[in-house]
C-alpha cells in the first residue's frame, strides 16, 4: 500500500474529478482516472503554449493556469525561469503552468495586451483573473495562485 507521501491528488483532464493516484503509477502511464477511465498524468515541466495551440490548451483547460510570458533575452525571465519549473511540479493536478515566449507568438501577447516581461497571468475558464509583471518569489506567485487552485480532498 502507498502511503501519502508516495500519491498525489491529480484532477482528470476530461471530466475535472479528483484523484488520488501513487506516484509509480503516473511514472510509468498507468493512472486512469476513476470516473472516466482516462489516462492521467501530471505535468512535471511547464506546457510550451504558442498561439496555435493556446485555445486548447489554455482556454479549454479544467484547471486554473498560471502562463509565464517570457523572452530569451530577457534577464529577470531566466531568473524566475527555474521558480516556474518548480511550481508546475508542485501545482500538478491543482493548475497547469505554462509558457509564452513572447517573440514567437506576438498574437497572444497582444491578444493580453502583455507590455514588459515576464509578465504571469492567472487564467480560469481562458479569462484572466490575475495578472504579475516582474520577477517574483516563488512564495508571492503562490499567494496569488491560492485562491484559484484546486482543493485536494
Amino acid at each position: 500500500m502507498a502511503t501519502v507521501e508516495e500519491t498525489k491528488i491529480v484532477s482528470c483532464p476530461q471530466c475535472a474529478a479528483k484523484n488520488r493516484v501513487r506516484l509509480d503509477f503516473l511514472a510509468e502511464g498507468k493512472a486512469v482516472c476513476g470516473r472516466c477511465k482516462t489516462v492521467l498524468s501530471a505535468e512535471i515541466h511547464p506546457l510550451i503554449v504558442t498561439d496555435q495551440n493556446f485555445a486548447a490548451q489554455i482556454e479549454n483547460s479544467p484547471l486554473p493556469v498560471l502562463l509565464d510570458f517570457w523572452a530569451a533575452w530577457c534577464g529577470p525571465c531566466r531568473m524566475i525561469a527555474p521558480v516556474i519549473e518548480q511550481l508546475a511540479a508542485e501545482l500538478a493536478g491543482k493548475a497547469r503552468v505554462g509558457k509564452l515566449d513572447v517573440d514567437a507568438n506576438q498574437q497572444t501577447a497582444a491578444r493580453f495586451n502583455v507590455r514588459s516581461i515576464p509578465t504571469l497571468l492567472i487564467l480560469k475558464d481562458g479569462r484572466e483573473v490575475s495578472r504579475i509583471i516582474g520577477a517574483q518569489s516563488k512564495e508571492a506567485i503562490l499567494r496569488q495562485m491560492q485562491p484559484y487552485l484546486q482543493n485536494e480532498k
